[in-house]
């Protein structure tokens, strides 16, 4: 037995909470947060230790939550069925298809062809291409929308590896994941997050006209490609340094996929759904860029907010279960067997994510995190700026994005009046921040569905992950004090 799944481990998380429990009292007039604290100590430890299976841990929210008397267990299990999980449902069926038709290693070869065969080439077209792309739609989308064909660049080049091919999987998929949080950073369309300050700033200080698309993305598109670059050197000292080597001739990728030979029937279906799917997840919204609007489709329904990514991935999946085969008569190109290999464990480490972040919030933990920032008044902008960002960050880790901003942004309007600070001083930096999530696999959806393959090591994504952060604190505080403090 491994020394990180021994018992001591399994006895170490639930005996953390409980001395939090018996020996802090985070909030004298609300217990609830104490006992929030403790709950998510316990899951910390498991969840680096890997002391119990991730699935395991993922279920304590939905047993310690009722026990500890924060929320009941009909409203916490309903957490864990958020329209997020349905998204990641859809994606990854259409994902099947894409694999079973080998659709995957068509697009695959192809990106291989266009970018060689250094391990830091390809690390960096998955990281641009994912990053160009999550400018405009959600990071999950953005994720789900290129899984496959990072899954099966993974697959095509692990033979070519003399060794070390899991740093290689592990590169790649993180990289993935992240430049697609980066992404969204850029525009203020990129992540809900972004859209919510927007709204927010808006309604508190409507006399201010001091943001627009274009001032958003004079600073934020600075930050997120310096954070991109930041990113990709990290993930490239970390898994690849010296340590993969592929060798393989880039023509062999070029004679690769010319063997493939003509698409055939199912591909081009399947192809086709693929490029539909992506096309509504970019028209499905609003894009206001201030000088040009687009009404998104989902206008075409009775109530369009109710009509999210996920409904874009389910519809894909279900015509994927209607359109017959050629090859396999009598079947559609996708049958349930194949959506059995659906990873039901992923689906519970979502839920669970949503939990926890519904129990920091309704205990009260979040808004005491973010309270603390009040003794930073009377200190230097860049201080101010740096705390903000530090406290936002943490939260993000075990709050959803969105659920982060949501709470900072009330702070932030309070805060400003005591500071009396420039109200974008502290609100961009805490929107910046609340898209910093890096070290946990829970910390944001596109985390969820890369740890997921397995490919990747938890104790990795720890280390790559703090240091990750921060460095994106850093970034932040310092160009938001470069351009906010003119």
């Amino acid at each position: 037995m491994k020394w990180n799944k021994t018992y001591s481990f399994q006895v170490l998380g639930p005996l953390l909470a409980v001395l939090i429990w018996l020996f802090t009292d985070l909030d004298p007039s609300n217990r609830q947060t104490t006992l929030m604290a403790g709950l998510a100590a316990w899951m910390c430890v498991w969840w680096f230790t890997e002391a119990v299976s991730l699935a395991i841990t993922a279920l304590v929210p939905v047993l310690m939550l009722p026990v500890l008397g924060i929320s009941d267990s009909k409203t916490v299990s309903q957490q864990y069925s958020d329209s997020i999980i349905f998204l990641f449902v859809g994606g990854f069926m259409l994902a099947f298809a894409i694999e079973k038709w080998s659709l995957h290693k068509r697009i695959a070869l192809k990106i291989l062809s266009v970018v060689g065969t250094k391990p830091s080439t390809i690390l960096l077209g998955v990281m641009l291409s994912t990053y160009l792309i999550s400018n405009w739609i959600s990071n999950t989308a953005t994720t789900m929308m290129l899984f496959s064909a990072v899954f099966a660049l993974i697959q095509e080049t692990k033979s070519h590896i003399k060794e070390n091919s899991g740093k290689f999987a592990a590169a790649l998929l993180l990289g993935l994941a992240f430049s697609a949080t980066i992404g969204g950073l850029a525009t203020p369309v990129g992540t809900p997050p972004n859209m919510y300050f927007f709204k927010a700033y808006k309604e508190a200080f409507p006399m201010n006209h001091d943001l627009s698309f274009l001032s958003w993305s004079a600073i934020a598109f600075p930050i997120s490609f310096i954070f991109l670059l930041l990113t990709y050197f990290v993930l490239t000292i970390y898994f690849l340094r010296k340590k993969v080597i592929l060798t393989i001739e880039k023509s062999f990728f070029k004679n690769a996929y010319r063997d493939l030979g003509e698409f055939s029937y199912e591909e081009k279906w399947v192809f086709s759904i693929f490029i539909s799917c992506i096309l509504m997840w970019f028209t499905r919204a609003d894009i206001d860029l201030g000088y040009f609007k687009f009404n998104g489709w989902n206008h075409l329904f009775v109530v369009p907010k109710f009509v999210d990514d996920s409904f874009v991935a389910l519809s894909a999946a279900m015509v994927l279960f209607l359109v017959p085969s050629r090859q396999n008569r009598g079947e559609a190109l996708l049958i349930w067997e194949d959506a059995k290999k659906l990873r039901y464990d992923i689906i519970l480490m979502f839920g669970s994510g949503f939990a926890l972040a519904y129990g920091f919030e309704v205990s009260g933990l979040s808004h005491w995190l973010a309270e603390s920032l009040h003794v930073l008044k009377g200190v230097s902008p860049i201080l101010i700026i740096l705390g903000i960002c530090i406290v936002v960050t943490i939260i993000s880790e075990f709050a959803s994005n969105i659920a982060s901003i949501q709470l900072a942004i009330p702070v932030m309007i309070a805060l400003q009046k005591d500071l009396d600070v420039p109200p974008l001083l502290l609100m961009m930096p805490a929107t910046f921040a609340a898209s910093l999530g890096f070290m946990l696999p829970v910390a944001t959806a596109a985390n969820t569905i890369v740890f997921g393959t397995r490919e990747i090591e938890i104790r990795d994504m720890l280390r790559v992950g703090i240091v990750l952060d921060a460095l994106g604190i850093l970034v932040i505080t310092f160009m938001c004090y470069l351009y906010l403090t003119d």
